[in-house]
């Protein structure tokens, strides 16, 4: 907006020239319009003195008094000079998804787990400047957020701020309005507009201020009494023309009104779809609690009593659903509100127990009972207090529920004396604490008083609780105004058309209504609620003709819609689970697959919301068809991590599957499809997806046919996709093209850190331009080229590749044909590169020759830490050159080399290392013919080194002296945790040996003396000694011959003597 320059102007008549006050509010008007001074007389100072134009922070005294009359309109709300950080930080948000265009805020938020999804933040003082140097200032900013999360609270901290100068500089005017003020006008012009946030405004001197820029607040969107239409709204530039309230703001949101005035509307995110999306600048979303703020909210509302707060607390958190629903704070306050009254009508600790609401009906029922400020019918006691407040309450229902009722269905959700005139609520019984639990009033700036829920699921509550009562005498359908419908009888005749209305409410408005009229006829919600909102047994003859009702709604469907989610939470508010318990039942035994009809399907749906189970990872391997998949599309969206393996799933269902990742509302982050029978053409349907998905960070294809145009589609896709972290391609036949392909993405991508390609016949041809890639790419973790056949060329090229790459950690080369020649080469790298953490090349063709070349690097290498030359040809020869490096190596702390024909010299050489050696704490020799000898060299550096941890000696020809040698090392050694023995013949001197060291060792945690025959003796001491033994964790005593009866008696000896140790025998 233009800067508008003061001039100087003639004199005027009275009340017609610019310093009268119709002259003032005239020049504002003018300048809200955006209309230039030239051509028009701009507004002028009572002295006539010439001004400037007054900066975003002139002290001017007429801006002044705009400020201090928003400071004095807020003063009643809390202190927020020091906000919460999830107020003062938004999430900026690219538009609405189909989630928060079409469903309940509660569904919102149970949908997602209570998160909220990875996205840029802004900060308050930022919130309308800005993105970048070359993007422009908003017009139209929207910030949405779910009922209670504080859309009011932020607009309240901004006018304050801003009031303040602390935000929001660049504006030198501010204009708050509600819907709910906006309510009380039938006709409204832009003048009268700004008229109505300043009546002053037309008072000297304001007008001349001009101020440069302007902020229009539209607070509450969701509250507008009429829907905007965009569509059919007449076009209107005349700040003075009266019109209807809801053409004034589309007029005004179009430009058509106030064009170059900022405007910044807050709404519930169902409501903030009326603003077609192509007029949005910004949007931004207000985040609800985390877990911290969960507890400092509970901890803020006792503070005087510590043990209650943590009470409620613990009651919270053990309830998955409930903690969920805690992320919205008004929800939150309201649960401790509720919890606390139960702690303290419910002191003792199994009365609170076992009222612990266990449905989100059983909360409201404990909320209602601390509204009517007493217990009821308490210990069975009738006293005229208890009546008249039983009797308070039914008119209550009766009056205040039939309004919540009635805005429920019509979507009003604020209320004004006439509303409550009209529906026959008696103010008087809402003062003190009955409204202050139920209701909140505002003064309007007509001074006319509002009236609201205090959360929308009160209204909710109250509704169902005013159609519990009513439909057990009405006649005619409670839904249709004016009662004009075909007659209808009964209760459960009235719970159909419920159930019925509520399936049929696109934007499930009616769900949690619904959920609340299940639950009040579970035996717990009337038990509560006998004498005030429900008679004492009555549920007895609905509640099973009413889950039998609502499991009717389940009908077969293309697609398991949130509406039959919301069936099974009706179910649960019931206490009617038979059916969910049933479908997770299945999910654990692995039975899904037989459960194929339309309540399974939701019941399972419900279940990847709610169950903890499913919380970090649903498992739904080896139990889905196409079409069950296709069913619980719309509820993968929002699966964090999803696995379907081996469910035979071909490319058409990637197609599915592909739709699902493309979405905007998706947020899996992790899914594998492993050993199912996609094709190239499935592969390509998820490379689709890829482009667009923004949540995926690990996607598993292992064991499945792509081939090389499969990983040559996701190698395309990965060039531009910028989440994914982790690719599993593993046996998928891509070859060399398929290998050159995904090299080709590499060296673009800058995101992916794991990537594993073993089992796919890559050759060195693949391997070169791995390598290639790998030169340019700083960002990949870990690489996995395992049983591939790349030979010494293709070890060549990637050992080029490592001298310059700086990034890679995790390099597998198992079973690659890499001979010497090829290890010559790594070794090479490893004597300068400083990344390399864990290197493989076990089951190659390395020689002694190559061994002393890893020894010579080892020398010198400082970074890597796992080395594994596992079923090489090492011999004594390779092995002592490797033990030698060990002296001077003290970065390595694994090293495996089993089976690779080493013997007695080269264990005594590592031996000697070890009482060196400060780093190594994993050294595997097993399937070494080591013997005795070797044992003992090994066992004599165990009394001396403190460092290993863990010694596998598995079929290493150890016999009893060996083993003694072993204990006699126990018997001293204080850092050894895992001892592995198995495939030995230790024999019963040698368990002896080893049970006299466990009476005195503390820090062995896992032996295995499998296989080493023990006989019954020897087992025998082992399961003794325990008894002096409280570290020993895991045992194997098996295949030495014990029998079943001696297995019994040791098993029980064992669990007698070391109960936290578990044995197997």
């Amino acid at each position: 907006m233009r800067k508008q320059e003061v001039r100087t102007g003639g004199e005027a008549g009275p009340g017609r020239g610019p310093g009268s006050p119709a002259g003032q509010v005239k020049a504002l008007m003018d300048l809200l319009a955006g209309k230039s001074s030239q051509g028009s007389q701009a507004p002028q100072p009572l002295d006539g003195a010439p001004q400037s134009p007054l900066g975003p922070h002139g002290d001017d005294s007429r801006i002044q008094k705009c400020r201090e009359a928003l400071l004095n309109r807020v003063k009643g709300s809390p202190e927020l000079g020091g906000p919460s950080p999830r107020l003062t930080s938004l999430l900026l948000l690219e538009g609405l998804t189909d989630l928060q265009l079409r469903e309940h805020d509660f569904t919102q938020v149970e949908t997602t787990r209570g998160g909220w999804p990875t996205a840029r933040t802004i900060t308050l003082d930022r919130l309308f400047l800005p993105l970048s140097r070359v993007s422009i200032p908003p017009r139209i900013s929207i910030t949405i957020g779910v009922a209670g999360v504080g859309k009011t609270t932020l607009v309240r901290n901004f006018v304050q701020l801003w009031a303040r100068g602390q935000v929001g500089k660049d504006f030198s005017l501010v204009l708050p309005l509600t819907f709910r003020d906006l309510n009380t006008h039938e006709k409204l012009s832009a003048d009268r507009l700004v008229r109505s946030v300043f009546p002053h405004i037309g008072e000297s001197g304001l007008a001349a201020a001009a101020p440069p820029k302007t902020l229009l607040i539209l607070d509450g969107l969701d509250e507008c009494k009429t829907t905007l239409d965009f569509s059919n709204t007449v076009a209107c530039t005349d700040p003075r023309k009266e019109m209807q309230v809801d053409h004034l703001v589309t007029n005004i949101i179009r430009g058509n009104l106030f064009p170059e005035v900022s405007v910044w509307v807050t709404s519930r995110p169902s409501m903030a779809g009326q603003i077609p999306g192509g007029l949005v600048d910004r949007m931004t979303e207000i985040r609800g609690f985390d877990e911290g703020e969960i507890q400092a909210c509970l901890e803020e509302m006792f503070p005087e009593d510590h043990t209650l707060s943590d009470w409620v607390l613990r009651q919270v958190q053990a309830d998955r659903a409930l903690y969920l629903m805690c992320t919205v704070p008004a929800f939150c306050q309201l649960a401790g509100s509720a919890l606390g009254h139960l702690r303290h009508s419910r002191p003792g600790p199994q009365d609170s127990g076992q009222w612990t609401p266990r449905t989100l009906c059983e909360l409201y029922a404990w909320y209602f009972r601390m509204a009517l400020g007493g217990d009821g019918q308490e210990k069975g006691k009738a006293s005229p207090r208890i009546e008249q407040a039983a009797h308070s309450s039914r008119k209550v229902v009766g009056t205040l529920g039939r309004l919540a009722f009635h805005g429920l269905v019509r979507k009003k959700y604020v209320f004004y004396e006439q509303d409550l005139k009209a529906f026959g609520v008696d103010l008087a019984l809402l003062q003190g604490s009955l409204r202050g639990c139920l209701l909140q009033r505002e003064e309007t700036l007509a001074a006319l008083p509002a009236y609201c829920f205090l959360h929308l699921s009160l209204q909710e509550f109250l509704a169902a609780a005013y159609y519990y009562g009513a439909a057990k005498r009405a006649i005619f359908d409670l839904f249709t105004e004016g009662g004009v419908s075909w007659p209808r009888l009964g209760f459960l005749t009235h719970f159909r058309s419920a159930a019925q209305r509520a399936m049929q409410a696109e934007d499930g408005r009616l769900d949690v209504f619904l959920r609340f009229l299940s639950g009040l006829l579970s035996p717990r919600v009337n038990a509560l609620l006998a004498g005030s909102l429900t008679v004492q047994g009555e549920h007895r003859g609905y509640r099973a003709q009413a889950a039998e009702l609502l499991q009717g709604c389940l009908v077969p469907d293309a697609a398991v819609c949130a509406r039959a989610v919301n069936v099974l939470h009706c179910l649960h508010e019931l206490q009617h689970t038979e059916l969910a318990c049933g479908v997770e039942e299945a999910m654990r035994s692995g039975g899904l697959a037989g459960l194929t009809g339309p309540r399974h399907h939701a019941a399972l749906a419900y279940l990847l919301q709610v169950s903890d189970a499913c919380a970090q990872e649903a498992n739904l391997s080896l139990c889905l068809s196409k079409g069950v998949l296709q069913s619980l599309l719309p509820q993968l969206l929002y699966c964090r991590s999803l696995r379907l393996d081996n469910n035979q799933f071909q490319d058409p269902v990637m197609e599915l599957l592909g739709s699902v990742l493309s979405g905007k509302d998706c947020r899996i982050q992790r899914i594998s499809l492993a050993e199912n029978q996609i094709s190239n053409k499935g592969a390509k349907a998820l490379a689709r997806s890829l482009l667009v998905n923004r949540s995926l960070i690990a996607l598993d294809l292992r064991s499945n046919s792509i081939g090389p145009q499969g990983a040559k589609a996701l190698a395309d896709a990965l060039k531009i996709n910028r989440t994914l972290a982790f690719l599993s391609l593993q046996s998928n036949a891509i070859r060399d093209n398929g290998a050159r392909s995904v090299a080709e993405a590499l060296a673009a991508n800058r995101t992916l850190s794991v990537l594993h390609l073993q089992k796919n016949t890559i050759g060195p041809v693949g391997a070169q331009q791995m390598g290639d890639a790998l030169k340019q790419n700083r960002n990949l973790k870990e690489l996995i080229f395992s049983s591939n056949s790349i030979g010494d060329g293709g070890a060549e090229a990637l050992a080029k590749a490592l001298k310059v790459n700086q990034g890679l950690e995790s390099l597998d080369l198992q079973s690659n044909s890499i001979s010497d020649t090829g290890v010559a080469a790594l070794t090479g790298a490893l004597c300068s590169n400083q990344t390399l953490i864990s290197l493989n090349l076990r089951e190659n063709s390395i020689s002694s020759e190559g061994a002393q070349d890893l020894a010579r690097a080892l020398c010198s290498n400082s970074t890597l830490k796992s080395l594994d030359l596992t079923a090489n040809l090492l011999h004594d020869q390779g092995a002592q050159a490797i033990a030698l490096a060990m002296r001077e190596n003290q970065a390595l702390t694994s090293l495996h080399l089993q089976w690779n024909f080493i013997q007695a010299g080269a264990a005594k050489a590592l031996g000697q290392a070890l009482q060196l050696n400060r780093s190594l704490a994993s050294l595997d020799l097993q399937e070494n013919a080591i013997g005795d000898e070797g044992a003992s060299a090994v066992a004599n550096a165990l009394k001396a080194n403190t460092a290993l941890t863990a010694l596998y000696l598995q079929v290493a020809s150890i016999g009893t002296r060996g083993a003694q040698a072993l204990g006699d090392a126990l018997a001293v050694n204080r850092t050894l945790e895992i001892l592995d023995l198995r495939g030995n013949a230790i024999g019963v001197a040698g368990a002896k040996a080893l049970a006299n060291a466990l009476k005195v060792n503390s820090s062995l945690r896992r032996l295995n003396l499998q296989e080493n025959s023990l006989g019954m003796d020897g087992a025998i001491c082992v399961a003794t000694a325990l008894s002096g033994n409280h570290g020993l964790q895991h045992i194997n005593l098996q295949g030495n011959h014990i029998g079943e009866s001696g297995a019994r008696m040791i098993s029980e000896a064992i669990k007698t003597n070391a109960p936290s140790c578990t044995v197997e025998i």
